[in-house]
């Protein structure tokens, strides 16, 4: 079936593809093809630390598998020790509160809109627009790592991270002396666990930092003991119980050791524990209350560890390039498997994930709605929807926020909010505040959702947010004197567009299209009548905007492809084929031709990470399966994967998952199509070097 065919279809079947494992009849070796992608580290090297978690808690090691050094790796992948509660405020001595960082804006509507945003000029709105983007701000809960060991007393490093049972395997030599470390998370608690050899009864240090609440750091202010302390609430021969208070936030670590070991405090925030047998386990369970349960030991943690792991790995999709005879066939596999091991640990909490994950903090900790898409929809797809709905009932707890914020500015339904924390609180930004592509985000996952188990307990579960998320979409799209529906007041997903210049950006108008679609499905699903006047919209709302046959970053942006600040950021126009399927708003031949032009001439030295997986999805969806590989392993800074598997930007932005969990939806679409898509594997080329075999892959909408 051609593109064009393929453009208006409404099919409703899913492909065989995506039933059966694609290339070949015999199932795929899942271990063999998880553990010979499993990181080996030889060497210190600040940006290869290695992960263990549980999608609510992650601890990061150095090459001694704990954190011995974390220091020296702050500026590389930091050794992180973060949980989904932990969280922290400053003190607001002056009561600065959420409304004083609020401006009117308008845009043309007939009243006044306020938003939460930044302030360049002093007094009370510039002081509270800072207080609320710094605060809350996500913890560090504490780095356990070997006391005294300096860099140059290590050799011999022999690093595994085994992905296939959760076990992070250290060998090396201090002064020549044999150390094995074996780390672990439990997959249900926020426990780090580790067995220790060594002869040299190296001590451990239990240290606890106090925060900085800087906006792109390890959240590790070493210098502050007077700000906090820690506590030794009650001990015995073989355990501890912490407790950490900083300002009005107090949090509990439980201790337990097997052996002979001795434990005392140095320092206001620092304690050592000194063992005095070869071999030993401690076990440190982060908590943000008095525990009432005992702390499963190390042999139990390992266990569960492997048990969950397995299950994992053995039950969601995976993909097999070992077939393959293109060279880059193997990197390509190495990125998926990592990602999938990373996005499982990082980004499958009970609250959406912040772009660093739990590994370090960015923007404060905090996570951005418009990426949540960007992190979790892979879960869906292979096979994984129970740690997506982990996640979206965090919506349930936020929308009474998310009502205030579009009442307030004139709009019926929920809108959500760009910047946030678990309470749901807007934070001021200049740019956040006007984003509205993470709108639709909700009803997309929730579609994800029922498509993985569409019965009507799904429906009936996120229905109601779906019709709220809905109903804002609806009002904020406003008719015009032509009848049509037009977006604006808004600033796109290509940040480089102006909030009052702006109208029709291509991307969220087909957004618009497809949530509002899939929200009258969800109605008829319920037993419930469309809404006329969303069918009306639907109907209406403008075609994208065009130019010399290419679309436009807006129907205001008539310069885009003469202006390289419209030809920066993120390719947005592309979007709208790609991560979505193909809609009335959009002509083939044009969209056909746009992104022949990206993909020769896009300023790429200025892209972010899930930049690449959108030029694939839309080279998919357009036929250029060659193109598509060409886009994920486009040799750019931006699209570099460590060795663990991070994909690195900049300096700043060491990890990026929204990367990782672009690249693994884009792969899905590679193998298992979209709906009414009959191409076997439509995302690879047909030459015969890309024999790709997958299993347990779901195809998008």
């Amino acid at each position: 079936m051609t593109f064009k065919n393929l453009f208006y279809a409404a099919a409703l079947t899913l492909p065989l593809s995506a039933l059966y494992s694609c290339g070949s009849a015999s199932a795929i070796d899942r271990q063999a093809l998880v553990e010979r992608n499993n990181p080996h580290i030889t060497a210190i090297d600040t940006l290869s630390s290695l992960s263990v978690g549980n999608g609510e808690f992650a601890v990061t090691v150095d090459v001694t598998g704990l954190q011995t050094f974390p220091e020296l790796y702050s500026k590389g992948v930091p050794l992180g020790t973060q949980a989904q509660w932990g969280w922290h405020s400053f003190a607001n001595p002056d009561n600065l509160r959420p409304e004083e960082a609020l401006k009117d804006y308008d845009f043309g509507r007939g009243r006044k809109e306020p938003y939460a945003v930044q302030f360049k000029e002093a007094g009370r709105p510039h002081d509270a627009a800072n207080w609320y983007r710094v605060n809350p701000h996500r913890l560090h809960l504490g780095a356990i790592g070997f006391v005294g060991l300096q860099p140059d007393r290590i050799t011999d490093i022999d690093q595994t991270l085994d992905m296939w049972t959760g076990e992070i395997r250290s060998d090396f030599k201090v002064d020549g002396s044999p150390v094995a470390v074996r780390t672990y998370v439990h997959p249900e608690k926020d426990m780090l666990a580790a067995s220790i050899k060594d002869e040299k009864h190296l001590p451990l240090a239990i240290r606890l930092p106090y925060p900085t609440g800087g906006h792109c750091d390890d959240a590790c202010n070493w210098t502050a003991d007077s700000l906090h302390t820690t506590d030794i609430v009650r001990a015995d021969a073989n355990s501890a119980l912490l407790r950490h208070s900083l300002d009005s936030t107090t949090y509990y670590i439980d201790l337990a050791w097997s052996g002979n070991a001795s434990l005392r405090q140095d320092g206001r925030n620092q304690l050592t524990l000194t063992p005095a047998d070869n071999e030993w386990t401690v076990t440190a369970t982060f908590l943000p209350d008095v525990p009432q349960d005992a702390a499963p030991t190390v042999a139990q943690n390992r266990d569960a560890s492997s048990t969950y792991w397995k299950d994992f790995w053995t039950k969601g999709g995976v993909v097999d390039f070992s077939h393959c005879t293109d060279p880059r066939a193997k990197e390509l596999e190495r990125r998926v498997v990592l990602s999938q091991y990373l996005l499982a640990i990082q980004c499958a909490g009970s609250t959406p994930p912040q772009e660093t994950g739990l590994t370090y903090n960015s923007w404060f900790g905090k996570f951005h709605m418009e990426m949540i898409w960007w992190h979790q929809a892979q879960f869906a797809l292979y096979g994984h929807e129970d740690l997506l709905n982990r996640t979206l009932p965090w919506y349930e707890s936020s929308q009474g926020v998310a009502r205030e914020i579009a009442e307030r500015q004139g709009f019926k339904g929920l809108r959500w909010m760009k910047m946030t924390d678990p309470s749901g609180m807007e934070a001021p930004s200049k740019v956040g505040s006007f984003l509205i592509w993470q709108q639709p985000h909700l009803i997309y996952l929730a579609e994800l959702l029922y498509r993985a188990n569409p019965d009507s307990a799904m429906v009936n579960r996120y229905y109601p947010l779906i019709q709220g998320t809905a109903e804002f979409m609806a009002d904020f799209a406003e008719q015009d004197s032509t009848g049509r529906y037009i977006l604006r007041g808004i600033i796109p997903a290509q940040e480089t567009l102006r909030a009052a210049e702006t109208v029709n950006p291509p991307f969220e108008l087909a957004y618009w299209h497809f949530a509002l679609n899939t929200a009258q499905q969800w109605r008829e699903r319920k037993g419930e009548p469309r809404v006329e006047k969303w069918d009306e919209i639907i109907a209406s709302l403008s075609p994208l905007a065009a130019k010399d046959s290419l679309y436009l970053a807006a129907e205001t942006a008539p310069e885009t492809y003469s202006d390289i600040r419209l030809t920066s950021d993120h390719m947005a126009v592309l979007a709208a084929v790609g991560i979505l399927p193909n809609s009335p708003l959009v002509k083939a031949d044009i969209m056909d031709n746009t992104f022949d032009w990206v993909y020769d001439n896009w300023n790429w030295d200025k892209t972010w990470g899930w930049d690449y997986p959108t030029t694939a999805m839309n080279a998919v969806r357009l036929g250029h399966p060659e193109k598509a590989v060409n886009a994920l392993l486009m040799d750019k800074r931006t699209n570099t994967y460590l060795p663990n598997g991070h994909n690195y930007q900049d300096n700043r932005l060491r990890c990026y998952l929204p990367g990782n969990g672009g690249l693994l939806t884009a792969v899905a679409l590679m193998c298992a199509g979209w709906d009414g898509c009959e191409t076997e594997n439509p995302g690879f080329p047909k030459d015969g070097t890309w024999d790709v075999r997958w299993e347990g892959i779901k195809p998008l909408p």
